[in-house]
């Protein structure tokens, strides 16, 4: 991911900016909670569902990033690996485990797939 240029998807940027203008609301509610000396247990109801809905949107921004750079690497793996580079088992692997992949997953698996990438790299310009 680093030094590429990623434009995230119109639907989840709307998705993601409807969250916020929600959350953003809230928090003005908690405001105006305080500002009228409301009971601090319903407050911290308001904090805890602030709380969720900003990991929800960050979720959905990581899981996005994460796996298109990982789907990228893998395509990038597969296409410089001539079936005999030695990483063939691995990349088959992350190949079909990529679709049920949860977000504390990728990023493990991305790292692994960059590894094998610069793996790769080094072994098609020892080749060529």
């Amino acid at each position: 991911m680093k030094g590429e240029q990623y434009k995230l998807p119109t639907d989840l940027i709307l998705d993601i900016k409807s969250r916020l203008k929600t959350l953003s609301g809230q928090i003005n509610g908690i405001v105006k909670m305080l500002d009228e000396g409301k009971d601090p247990e319903q407050i911290n109801i308001q904090f805890r569902s602030i709380d969720k809905g900003i990991q929800k949107a960050h979720y959905l921004l990581l899981d996005e990033v994460y796996r298109k750079a990982l789907a990228i690497g893998i395509v990038k793996a597969v296409d410089s690996c001539p079936g005999n580079c030695g990483n063939e088992d691995k990349i088959e692997y992350l190949k079909s485990e990529f679709p049920n992949l949860e977000l504390s997953d990728l990023t493990n698996r991305l790292k692994e797939i960059q590894t094998i990438e610069t793996r790769l790299k080094n072994y098609n310009e020892k080749k060529g």
